[in-house]
């Protein structure tokens, strides 16, 4: 008998009891109305219409869900975004360079043919170019002497701390 002793006994499997079937709650039923007095509302009712039955009626009926109303208003913002070279020639294609930043485009200005004509009328239109940035919430930056970069809301531009002025004072040693 001790080869029994290491064999697994074995037990009846355990049924999992089923479970009773779960009565599902009964909707409360309308009293139902006898044919007689339906026809009798009915004919009441088409007698003297109410206001409120001839509002209801005439409204149009909503065929655009709000949610999709909403959608349609908001813009959406450019799938892409491009980071573009222009040179501004002329006054005139600032109206382009606000177009081009507008539809979410990055613009490198080259301001030089511009500069070669009046150095006053770069002046003006890059003040006119910052006024705008700050307007559309965007950013507006120099590349050097005669490059501007002006970046839609989305983009922001690094701009790297000045160094702290350097005291002559020299500082006390370990040695």
């Amino acid at each position: 008998m001790p080869f029994n002793l290491f064999r697994k006994k074995k037990h009846p499997e355990q049924e999992i009891p089923a479970m009773p079937p779960q009565e599902t709650p009964k909707q409360e039923e309308a009293p139902v109305q006898p044919q007689e007095e339906l026809k009798q509302e009915s004919a009441v009712a088409s007698q003297e219409p109410t206001q409120e039955a001839t509002t209801a009626v005439e409204e149009p009926t909503q065929t655009v869900a709000p949610l999709e109303e909403q959608k349609m208003e908001v813009a959406e913002p450019p799938s892409k975004t491009y980071l573009k070279a222009i040179p501004l020639r002329e006054l005139s294609d600032l109206e382009n360079i606000k177009n081009e930043v507008k539809n979410g485009n990055i613009i490198i200005l080259r301001v030089t043919p511009l500069a070669t004509k009046s150095i006053e009328d770069v002046k003006n239109a890059v003040n006119e170019l910052f006024q705008f940035s700050e307007s559309i919430g965007g950013d507006i930056a120099r590349l050097g002497e005669e490059r501007v970069v002006i970046c839609p809301k989305t983009i922001r531009i690094w701009r790297e701390k000045s160094p702290t002025k350097v005291s002559n004072e020299t500082l006390p040693t370990v040695a």
